[in-house]
């Protein structure tokens, strides 16, 4: 399939990489250069949510062609004037383009329009889901907790550790058992520490002990684990 991809950023790149991996003739072009549609049958937008809109108010209509974007919030309405549309949003983290190519492939994606971007997943042997407009902006939510919202939380063990004397490379492990444990056990059932015990004293050791700088994040997850604490308590009574 011939595919023209409009931005080349990380998401852009990562695209590029494996759709041409899986036999598409891709032409990767900046947002802001001239774009040559050519023979193009399908035109994928991998620019910011924000420029999805006006991205493809400048491409020229055809019937021949699919405009579609990789936009997780965004609906198929901002693709609006061209006859065939459709999306496409992948659920992995795309940090550099070699990376993010390799975790397209087999990858979920969220797809709305036309059958040309489930035959896309096909081609990189994803899985597909599919929502209703009004379902989108809290998947995105959703699917920016889960990843950009950890990376964030990894950069406070850092600066804590930091803060002892340790490295992040000392908890890691610690992170990546409580994931399996999540996958294995589920949220609830794999929280552990002082706010599982409701051990307030202990929390406030750690308060006192961690930069001023750090306190807001801690007091606001600490709250949020003693939530998951009390489903945890209800569901199995004493």
């Amino acid at each position: 399939m011939n595919i023209t991809i409009v931005g080349a950023g990380r998401a852009g790149s990562s695209f590029a990489l494996a759709l041409s991996r899986a036999g598409h003739r891709v032409d990767l072009v900046h947002h802001d250069d001239a774009i040559a549609l050519d023979d193009a049958r399908v035109v994928l937008l991998c620019v910011p949510d924000g420029e999805v809109a006006a991205t493809a108010a400048g491409l020229a209509p055809s019937a021949s062609r699919v405009v579609a974007h990789v936009a997780g919030s965004v609906t198929l309405a901002a693709l609006a004037g061209h006859p065939r549309v459709a999306s496409l949003h992948p659920l992995v983290p795309l940090p550099t383009a070699e990376r993010g190519a390799s975790r397209l492939v087999g990858a979920t994606y969220c797809v709305a329009g036309d059958p040309v971007a489930a035959q896309l997943v096909a081609s990189l042997g994803g899985r597909t889901l599919t929502l209703a407009d009004g379902q989108r902006a809290l998947y995105h939510a959703t699917a920016a907790v889960a990843a950009n919202h950890l990376v964030v939380l990894m950069a406070q063990v850092r600066d804590l550790a930091e803060a002892a004397g340790l490295d992040l490379d000392d908890f890691l492990p610690l992170a990546r058992l409580a994931l399996e444990d999540v996958a294995d056990l589920g949220p609830t059932a794999a929280l552990t520490g002082p706010a599982s015990r409701g051990d307030v004293a202990t929390i406030d050791a750690h308060l006192a002990a961690m930069p001023a700088s750090q306190r807001a994040t801690y007091v606001a997850l600490a709250r949020a684990a003693f939530d998951v604490a009390e489903r945890q308590r209800v569901r199995t009574p004493a």
